[in-house]
């Protein structure tokens, strides 16, 4: 038996040989979730006391968090519904301009989002604006090993402009369709978050005792004091 960060001692198992695989038999928490939830685990104590912004409301990490924080801001984007706009309960946020007023949050986390966001500098930008001083962002994206990021499509007039060969990935909210791929992140992505502001940036290898857990890296970036 090992130990999930989100639901305590549980088992594993493995339902393929791919990434998504893996997964918690208590709360379902997939090789993602389970890697910033570890990393959350190790850089983030008293999570009971702190304020969360999570770009998700559904699935183990917004439960978990939903469970631990002082307060858990949760939300999904929902194509053609404005920024704060209830859809089904749930707020519709765009990472490119959040509704959450500057310096809300202590700890803001997400899993898989920036990759699909056309602007990321605009993205960077506010998530950084919604970190109180002092806060925490951890996350992840997948990382293709190179050193720098690769452009793989353009927002162009309102319409996606593919500059290599398009790639979209599985998104359960577009189920048929998948979400499309703007970019290839490389280790640069720190130098992303440099840009915008955030300080002690780095990518943190996986900390784990899970077997067969092949987890992910974690991007983690902090707003300064002051």
């Amino acid at each position: 038996m090992s130990t999930c960060p989100f639901c305590g001692p549980t088992v594993f198992v493995r339902l393929n040989v791919s990434e998504a695989g893996l997964r918690c038999v208590r709360c379902s928490a997939s090789t993602v979730h389970l890697s910033l939830g570890l990393a959350l685990r190790s850089e983030v104590p008293g999570l009971s006391r702190l304020a969360v912004c999570e770009l998700s409301a559904r699935g183990p990490l917004a439960g978990y968090l939903r469970r631990t924080a002082h307060r858990f801001s949760g939300s999904e984007y929902f194509d053609g519904a404005p920024p704060g706009e209830l859809v089904g309960g749930i707020p519709c946020q765009d990472v490119q301009a959040l509704t959450y007023p500057s310096q809300s949050f202590d700890v803001v986390t997400h899993t898989e989002v920036l990759e699909h966001v056309p602007d990321d500098a605009r993205a960077f930008a506010e998530l950084y604006r919604i970190l109180r001083p002092g806060g925490i962002m951890l996350f992840t994206v997948p990382l293709s090993g190179l050193d720098q990021t690769i452009d793989r499509a353009r927002l162009h007039e309102g319409e996606i402009e593919h500059l290599l060969e398009p790639v979209y990935h599985a998104d359960p909210q577009r189920p048929s369709s998948g979400i499309s791929a703007f970019r290839d992140y490389g280790r640069d992505i720190v130098e992303r978050l440099n840009a915008a502001g955030f300080t002690g940036c780095a990518i943190h290898g996986p900390r784990h005792a899970i077997p067969w857990l092949h987890a992910r890296e974690v991007i983690v970036g902090h707003r300064p004091q002051g």
